[in-house]
């Protein structure tokens, strides 16, 4: 009960300064509304690697997850009322923001439960995470920004770019190298053939994701990629 309080006391604490500060930011200076939306979500992507390091047991991280989300739900459905909610968190359509709370802390959940509980290593969850976060974001900016080459399909939802796709593949693949040069026992060009292959995947996933789903289908096809080739390579 004190590991759970005092976990959930962190995170608090660090979604209560970085909301703010994104909020004030928002009201002060002039941000373009794609750059808003993708702080925000890199906010909530490093509050995992908080969670991760908030707790001491596998269970009380997740049990601290859905907590979490049980309470921040209600709430923002109530935040929704007001005329300014959406156009403040830059919504593009109505319960945008609860979707994708729900979706990260699910998948949180899951993956906390693989690789923290049954694999017993808490930072397995971070490669996984790493390997959709950052990309994603990266995607999402330079696509929109440089993005002059676009991929077309009947697979392919909207306008993806080969930009955006290639800002994907190189974060992604710089994110999980450094996760696993810092943890995994293995050599470092072990550890970048795996950040290789699992940025490749993670890269044509995201590209033919629909519905905004590349929140589950990124990192569990990461995990897909990075866990049986550690356990093939004997980390």
């Amino acid at each position: 009960m004190i590991e759970f309080l005092q976990g959930f006391e962190i995170l608090c604490g660090y979604f209560l300064i970085c909301a703010s500060a994104a909020l004030l930011l928002r009201r002060f200076v002039r941000i373009p509304s794609e750059v808003f939306r993708k702080l925000l979500h890199i906010i909530l992507l490093c509050s995992l690697f908080v969670w991760i390091y908030a707790f001491q047991t596998w269970w009380i991280a997740s049990l601290a997850a859905l907590v979490f989300i049980s309470i921040v739900f209600p709430l923002l459905s109530l935040a929704e009322k007001l005329n300014c909610y959406s156009e403040l968190l830059t919504e593009r359509k109505s319960g945008e923001i609860k979707r994708s709370l729900v979706l990260v802390f699910g998948m949180f959940v899951v993956l906390n439960s693989i690789c923290w509980g049954w694999l017993g290593e808490r930072w397995l969850v971070l490669a996984c995470i790493c390997a959709w976060g950052f990309g994603d974001a990266a995607a999402a900016l330079i696509g929109k920004k440089h993005g002059k080459h676009y991929l077309e399909g009947k697979l392919i939802e909207g306008r993806k770019s080969v930009e955006g796709t290639f800002a994907m593949f190189t974060v992604s693949l710089i994110s999980v190298f450094i996760v696993l040069l810092i943890n995994a026992n293995v050599a470092w060009y072990i550890s970048l053939i795996i950040a290789v292959l699992t940025a490749v995947v993670s890269s044509v996933v995201e590209l033919y994701t629909r519905n905004g789903m590349d929140t589950i289908t990124c990192p569990f096809s990461a995990a897909a990629v990075i866990l049986p080739l550690l356990y093939l390579w004997g980390a």
